[in-house]
């Protein structure tokens, strides 16, 4: 049920017809499947704290926006594809038009955040900013191992979590924030 919600509020998400090569690519690649973990989390941290947890979804959809633009600027870098079982937006449409379409992305994951109460805006965009800056950080950890004849487990564990495992606490956090857990509670 709460997948289903996740997955309906994504696709009312209203995107202009043109220009097509920067909107399509968006909804192909939001319409990809995926499990919807990082939104789910958002909800079910919500959800926590608080029994409005539709209130969350404008930033579980944000999260998500954000985790896709990831992926589409992770398929250039990797020069990938194939994306969960088809084509990248990079290999379907280009390196330029996947760049375009994932900092469009970005910019409606923006757009989406502004949809959360406005008291709790501030604290909301510290953790967002402070979640994509460190993802960022671990995408270029990545592919500086590339160039690297040893990478240690402590390095390659530490790009992990920067890639992967802050992007779902922060979801968490994103979550119970807006559910009205207090400063205390988010850190643990």
């Amino acid at each position: 049920e709460l997948l289903a919600t996740i997955e309906n509020y994504l696709a009312q998400t209203d995107f202009p017809a043109e220009p097509e090569l920067l909107y399509a690519p968006i909804g192909y690649s939001l319409g990809g499947g995926g499990k919807r973990l990082r939104p789910m989390l958002v909800m079910l941290s919500c959800g926590i704290f608080s029994d409005q947890i539709q209130s969350a979804l404008p930033a579980a959809a944000a999260v998500e926006m954000f985790h896709n633009f990831t992926l589409l600027h992770d398929d250039i870098m990797d020069n990938a594809a194939m994306r969960r079982g088809k084509p990248s937006v990079f290999a379907r449409w280009g390196q330029n038009v996947a760049i375009l379409s994932g900092d469009a992305m970005l910019i409606c994951a923006y757009r989406l955040l502004s949809g959360v109460p406005a008291h709790l805006l501030p604290q909301i965009l510290a953790t967002f900013n402070q979640m994509a800056l460190e993802v960022c950080e671990g995408q270029q950890y990545d592919m500086d191992f590339e160039q690297k004849q040893k990478v240690s487990v402590v390095e390659y564990m530490h790009m992990i979590e920067l890639k992967t495992s802050v992007l779902l606490a922060g979801s968490a956090v994103i979550g119970a924030t807006l559910g009205g857990a207090s400063e205390e509670d988010c850190r643990k």
